[in-house]
């Protein structure tokens, strides 16, 4: 082999190696390139998941939701807990930071925790034995509140109008999907044609914290629902055992009329007594506001010719409970719808002073108007 031969392959060879350890080291660039970004990747990913997992479940949702937390739970417990009840949305992360941040002391117990709560909010809760967030402001209802009335207070609050609260609460799509969630609440009595309102009597009279500062209606009315729900339910036995009281819906509406008729829980115990009392003598209840609800406008004192209108409503003109509700209620006259006082009177009015005076006859309540109202 002649010496030009020989560096003619030496220099072939040369560069063949150069090339090979040039689509090596684009080779090592490219799977540092690529493990670098899978690197890069999962640790964003990773980060962005525990990020999510750390905030709350439902920022907008301020339902209460009932969580018991056994005696002896361990945290881990806890954390499976929470995490089913969609208060927390990972027990795994949830343990960790609890770890993390060296917290310790959770309480056994009854809480009622949103889905709104931070974890920093669920663990001080955990450790008090409380619902510790504060709510971003407080609307009061008030009792015999017809939802007109209702609309309108949380309309000065909200950004929503009276008017979409009452379209909201009308629209029959909406009510009848609150009815598949609240069945033993809501049975079919409040579509009957001659309802003036579906839901009238069972939005509770109540204090409710808002945890958002702008609600939708949507969750303003299932707070309410919830809590009518929770003040009804201890008394859904009882029905079957009243006398011309035949579902919830009639209990309901018994319990708005007392609500109207009368200020305090003893005599509406007694008025309730003089309502069963004329309805098993098949006698109308003739009661004054229902007059005024069938009327739709607010005054001072019913006229006779007032007692002449043709509705549902009235109770001057048909015989038995009216159609529905006329305004919701405190509890203790659902109370009193379930407990009446037993007596023979079957009449009662109010003097100037608001003291009530019964008779057990006609004779004897005209003796009565005479003295304390004529």
């Amino acid at each position: 082999m002649s010496n030009s031969d020989f560096k003619s392959q030496y220099q072939k060879k040369l560069k063949n190696r150069i090339e090979e350890a040039g689509k090596v080291r684009k080779i090592v660039a490219i799977i540092l390139t690529v493990f670098t970004l899978v690197i890069l990747i999962v640790g964003i990913s990773g980060y962005l998941y525990v990020k999510s997992a750390l905030e709350p479940v439902d920022p907008g949702n301020d339902k209460q939701v009932d969580v018991e937390i056994p005696l002896g739970s361990s945290t881990s417990n806890i954390a499976s807990i929470l995490e089913e009840n969609d208060i927390i949305k990972n027990d795994m992360i949830f343990r960790f930071y609890t770890k993390f941040k060296n917290e310790s002391g959770f309480q056994a117990g009854d809480y009622q925790f949103t889905s709104s709560m931070t974890l920093d909010e669920v663990i001080e809760s955990l450790k008090s034995g409380k619902l510790v967030k504060d709510p971003a402001l407080t609307v009061t209802v008030p009792e015999g509140q017809n939802v007109e009335q209702i609309a309108a207070i949380y309309a000065e609050e909200f950004s929503f109008t009276s008017e979409e609260f009452m379209d909201k609460i009308n629209d029959v799509s909406y009510v009848e999907t609150l009815m598949e969630d609240y069945p033993q609440l809501l049975t079919d009595d409040i579509l009957d044609e001659d309802i003036r309102y579906p839901l009238e009597g069972y939005l509770f009279a109540a204090t409710y914290p808002m945890y958002v500062e702008d609600p939708s209606i949507d969750q303003i009315v299932r707070k309410m629902l919830d809590q009518t729900n929770k003040v009804v339910a201890p008394y859904y036995s009882q029905i079957e055992e009243l006398n011309d009281i035949e579902n919830v819906h009639d209990l309901v509406t018994m319990a708005s009329l007392l609500e109207n008729e009368a200020r305090t829980a003893e005599s509406r115990q007694k008025i309730s007594g003089v309502f069963y009392n004329r309805l098993e003598e098949d006698m109308m209840l003739q009661t004054d506001p229902t007059v005024l609800y069938a009327k739709g406008e607010h005054q001072e004192k019913v006229y006779y010719k007032d007692l002449e209108i043709e509705s549902p409503y009235n109770t001057y003109h048909v015989k038995g409970l009216p159609v529905g509700p006329i305004s919701n209620f405190n509890q203790n006259s659902l109370q009193a719808a379930v407990e009446p006082v037993e007596h023979n009177h079957l009449y009662f009015l109010a003097d100037s002073e608001g003291e009530i005076h019964y008779a057990d006859t006609l004779k004897e309540h005209n003796e009565l108007k005479e003295k304390y109202i004529n």
